[in-house]
């Protein structure tokens, strides 16, 4: 019984060392929760048109889209998200409607409808607003070629909605398809700031220098005040070299542009969909959830010093 006793007191004294790994990653869990509930998430002075970009596929770039737009929604700041990609996951993960006869963002881009007629109030706030995508969408790339001013016609739909509505947006996020076409350039056009979410592997920069090659001519031909101001590094495990190294070059090469916060691999995050949600109303207090409750702050924070943030340039504002 005594040897018994012992061994349980021995167990019972390392679950809660202070020292151990997972103690301090629960320690400093506790003091991020602390802070994300207590930060400061100043508005901007004009609407923040983000595209959220990344032609490499399985980068996080939907994920980060919807869970950064929850996240600054929960703060009270009011946001729209334009679901362009085809595959509607953003939609999805924001518990839209988003069937084959529901209005959509295909509806402006080849109608012409007006873009009030297809965005919805998110279930996941009051504040969360989302112009869906449909499965008519996959075709679009193909009828935009005959349509006039092709690459300008998501801008005009979302200035003219803009302009119409009394309480303006203080951010609208634009999730893109994975490529390079017609949707692509559009939410260029439309937008003042690109986002790209680049995940912590070996292949992380492969691909990006044709991204902002083609940033850099949407600039100089159908968009000059376009300017890239955030990174994000995605499926972040900091217990492998690799993920480390990648992070050191994207930090050492985007200095200006890469945010302190990482988005961590964790299964709340990837679960969250499944429910018809984003990870910050399906765990709240979850690790994930708490990343992008930091980044959501950190963009909001870095408008105000970077530059094209709106107190330095135009392009906070269509």
């Amino acid at each position: 019984m005594k040897h018994t006793d012992a061994v349980a007191r021995h167990v019972s004294s390392s679950a809660f060392d202070s020292s151990t790994p997972l103690a301090r990653e629960i320690a400093d869990l506790t003091s991020r929760r602390a802070f994300v509930a207590s930060q400061d998430v100043p508005r901007p002075e004009k609407t923040r048109v983000l595209t959220v970009s990344n032609q490499k596929g399985g980068v996080g770039k939907t994920t980060t889209t919807v869970n950064v737009a929850a996240a600054l929604a929960h703060y009270g700041l009011k946001v729209l998200v334009i679901d362009l990609d085809p595959q509607g996951n953003a939609s999805t993960a924001m518990g839209v409607e988003h069937h084959s006869e529901t209005p959509s963002i295909y509806d402006v881009l080849i109608d012409d409808f007006p873009l009030a007629d297809v965005v919805q109030k998110s279930p996941e706030g009051d504040t969360l607003y989302c112009a869906p995508s449909t499965l008519h969408l996959a075709g679009a790339e193909i009828e935009l070629v005959s349509q006039v001013a092709r690459e300008h016609r998501l801008r005009t739909a979302l200035q003219d909605y803009l302009d119409s509505i009394a309480e303006p947006y203080n951010y609208v996020f634009i999730d893109c398809p994975p490529s390079l076409g017609l949707l692509t350039i559009n939410a260029f056009v439309a937008a003042n700031e690109v986002f790209i979410p680049i995940q912590a592997e070996y292949y992380a920069l492969e691909g990006l220098s044709q991204l902002l090659n083609s940033i850099s001519l949407i600039q100089k031909h159908l968009n000059p005040r376009l300017r890239l101001t955030t990174i994000l590094l995605t499926m972040y495990d900091g217990r492998t070299n690799l993920a480390q190294q990648v992070a050191a070059d994207v930090r050492q090469h985007f200095a200006d542009h890469v945010l302190e916060t990482v988005i961590p691999r964790a299964v709340r995050i990837s679960e969250a969909p499944s429910f018809g949600q984003t990870v910050i109303t399906h765990d709240p207090s979850s690790s994930g959830a708490v990343s992008y409750l930091e980044a959501a702050g950190e963009i909001a924070r870095r408008a105000l010093t970077t530059p094209g943030g709106s107190n330095e340039h135009e392009s906070a504002g269509l």
